[in-house]
């Protein structure tokens, strides 16, 4: 019989989807996602960067994914080259652990800018390196903790673009507004010249 101080750890899956989570991703934005997919890893990429400072490849693949953010040009060979190189670090890692986990992190959210569901994998392999850099009994205690960042992160995100898009409209509506009092103002004037 197993003493309680040996008990094992509950199995981790990678493939891992919650049903409200998978229906809150369908209704994000894209970039929202992308965003989500690097906060994410950014909280697991020490494991990789501490173990293999001089390997760049998972921070490069973040990088890229930064720049289809902040510019919307899309090159699929720029995105693809990121996540095969992030994913080939992780594979030279060699065993299983936190470092290898937060490579693929890496390689799944550069590739959200591709197919927004990879988000997920960015998601589910961050978690998954935190599961494997534990090694006590409280692994499902800081799976489910780091899930429920993760929801709560996206969530936020959410709120501040919804907040973002109806800034916008109103500024839209604004000068919309205001070049029609313009016109109107130049109209009455000129009917008063002539």
């Amino acid at each position: 019989m197993k003493s309680e101080m040996h008990k094992k750890r509950s199995k981790f899956s990678v493939t891992y989807k919650d049903p409200q989570a998978i229906e809150l991703i369908e209704k994000t934005d894209h970039k929202t996602l992308a965003v989500w997919a690097i906060d994410c890893v950014e909280r697991v990429l020490p494991y990789f960067e501490t173990r293999y400072s001089e390997d760049l490849r998972p921070r490069n693949a973040i990088k890229t994914l930064q720049v289809w953010i902040e510019t919307g040009v899309f090159k699929m060979a720029d995105i693809r080259k990121a996540s095969l190189a992030s994913h080939a670090a992780a594979r030279e890692v060699g065993e299983d652990n936190p470092a290898r986990s937060a490579a693929r992190a890496a390689g799944q959210a550069v590739a959200t800018a591709h197919v927004r569901t990879h988000s997920i994998g960015a998601a589910n392999y961050a978690v998954q390196a935190i599961y494997r850099a534990t090694d006590s009994t409280n692994a499902d205690a800081l799976i489910a903790e780091e899930r429920e960042w993760q929801w709560q992160r996206l969530l936020k995100l959410r709120e501040t673009q919804q907040l973002n898009i109806e800034k916008e409209e109103l500024r839209s509506s604004f000068e919309v507004t205001s070049s029609a009092a313009s016109l109107k103002y130049w109209v009455e004037r000129s009917r008063k010249i002539i």
